[in-house]
């Protein structure tokens, strides 16, 4: 016979109503009290109804986490930290992947609304106006982007910038480019931003080409561009960018880095094994995945009252083989 909620009070010393916030409203309950739950609740393998909490408590313990797109290598460790930290939280977690698409993002939104008691939207493609209307019915978390009135996870990819088109400095370059993202993208305009403050600041020229799909197969499309500008050190918007790139410019006969230099950014894995191994600014994307779950059931917990916060992560840059002075 499967072990009921009785079982476990019994077990754990404590009366049935606790075991039920144990499970349903956790920072209601002591933390050594809600661990000996549900300890208890793991030994004799009981599982909550949830369909009958979400009856009881008018929330369904599930969370959605939109992302742009899926088989980019940036999402996945966001992906699984998220999960893992919704888990332990008692939450389950419902993934789905816009494909670089508005339009498929709004209509997932939609849907998702009506399943869960918020959404993590990580580095969306909709106008921030379209953002607020969607996000009047559930709490959201905002990955990568500021919206108004809505929580928000933030990497500092601008001080990444900055690190970056400084590295090429100090190796001497003095005509740089920057290889941009998708138009609208909140993290190409701050790069943009950092990335043109710093060159003026360090007297190099800057020359900002795109916008680009975020795609191996647009770096691949921009080596021409590169060429033509006549720059010796590029940061790319993204690590798959750099790589397309660097394959585009081998296609034409340049070498990277005794050639060019080429910084990416994410710290994606196959750019850890590519040759040459990729300089890059390091995104903490399981650290934001964990973060935008806090925020978000902070928010789910708080209703109505809650109070928008802002996290901010910090970026920093890892220096490989691909960068080098200018011949």
């Amino acid at each position: 016979m499967a072990a009921t909620i009785r079982d476990v009070a019994q077990a754990s010393g404590v009366h049935v109503s606790t075991v039920s916030r144990a499970f349903s409203a956790p920072h209601l309950v002591n933390a050594a009290t809600r661990n000996r739950v549900l300890a208890a609740a793991e030994d004799l393998g009981y599982r909550p109804n949830r369909a009958a909490r979400a009856l009881t408590t008018g929330r369904t313990h599930n969370i959605g986490l939109i992302v742009a797109d899926i088989s980019n290598p940036f999402f996945p460790p966001l992906i699984k930290a998220a999960q893992a930290h919704a888990r332990r939280r008692d939450y389950h977690v419902f993934v789905a992947d816009t494909d670089e698409d508005p339009l498929v993002e709004e209509e997932l939104i939609q849907t998702l609304t009506k399943q869960v008691d918020g959404v993590l939207l990580c580095s969306p493609r909709l106008s921030n106006r379209a953002i607020e209307r969607l996000g009047a019915d559930v709490p959201f978390v905002v990955v990568n982007r500021k919206v108004r009135g809505m929580s928000t996870v933030l990497m500092d990819v601008g001080h990444g910038a900055r690190l970056a088109v400084e590295h090429l400095v100090s190796l001497g370059h003095r005509r740089v480019a920057l290889v941009a993202g998708p138009s609208g993208s909140w993290t190409s305009g701050e790069m943009r931003d950092a990335a043109t403050a710093t060159a003026r600041e360090s007297g190099v020229e800057l020359v900002i080409l795109g916008p680009n799909a975020p795609t191996e197969l647009g770096g691949l499309a921009a080596a021409a561009d590169v060429l033509q500008a006549g720059v010796t050190g590029v940061l790319a918007y993204n690590d798959l960018v750099a790589i397309g790139l660097i394959e585009g410019l081998y296609e034409r006969g340049v070498r990277v880095p005794s050639d060019l230099s080429v910084i990416g950014v994410d710290d994606i894995v196959s750019g850890r094994l590519n040759r040459p191994k990729l300089t890059t600014v390091a995104m903490p994307t399981s650290a934001a995945g964990r973060t935008a779950v806090d925020l978000l059931l902070a928010s789910v917990g708080a209703g109505d009252g809650a109070t928008p916060a802002l996290a901010t992560l910090e970026t920093n840059l890892v220096i490989r083989e691909s960068t080098a002075p200018p011949t």
